[in-house]
């Protein structure tokens, strides 16, 4: 059976996904669910492939990290597969790790351009509607003290967010009375009653 691969391009980086359709899903023949290999190529740099296994880990990796960057905290992360780190605010650290055994780890240095490309390849991935990949928990692989920030937000939200629905419900009820009531209608009646 023929095997299919759809490509994600952004500039200087491109993911290429080979797999099958699943078939028992009623999935059509050029849908990939199953998916038996991947390939990143960056401008530059060694061909990075695995398995389905290490996808999920390594696109959680770029996320969590680029989240750090964002909020400018420690921009460090480290799991079994992939560790990344800044070596100054234009250049990243990766270091890939084999699950084979005897298999030294891959270690490159990509700038700012080629993280977000590689970032964009994978935003394509995730809203293709061509491939199915199961999703992670995120949460589960980002690190304790990020998490707690995580944590303390949706806390913040859902103690604030009730309050703020009550409010705005009742001004929307309260305002619905405005066209049930006319001051205008009550002046001509005293005038009425006035004149009498």
């Amino acid at each position: 059976m023929m095997q299919n691969k759809l490509s994600f391009h952004q500039s200087s980086a491109s993911l290429e996904i080979i797999g099958l359709p699943d078939y028992s899903n009623n999935e059509k023949k050029d849908q990939i669910s199953i998916i038996s290999q991947w390939k990143l190529t960056l401008v530059d740099k060694p061909l990075i492939e695995g398995k389905i296994e290490h996808l999920g880990p390594i696109m959680d990796a770029f996320y969590i990290y680029s989240n750090l960057l964002i909020k400018n905290e420690i921009p460090i992360y480290e799991s079994k597969l992939i560790d990344i780190k800044a070596d100054n605010l234009h250049t990243h650290n990766i270091v890939l790790k084999s699950s084979k055994t005897n298999v030294k780890p891959l270690v490159l240095k990509i700038g700012n351009s080629l993280l977000s490309d590689t970032l964009n390849c994978f935003d394509q991935l995730n809203e293709s509607p061509k491939v199915r990949i199961k999703k992670t928990d995120i949460r589960t692989n980002i690190p304790k003290k990020l998490r707690l920030g995580l944590n303390k937000k949706i806390n913040f939200f859902n103690f604030f967010i009730p309050p703020f629905f009550a409010i705005c419900s009742l001004i929307l009820f309260s305002s619905s009375f405005i066209y049930f009531y006319s001051p205008f209608e009550n002046i001509e009646k005293k005038e009425l009653i006035n004149s009498e």
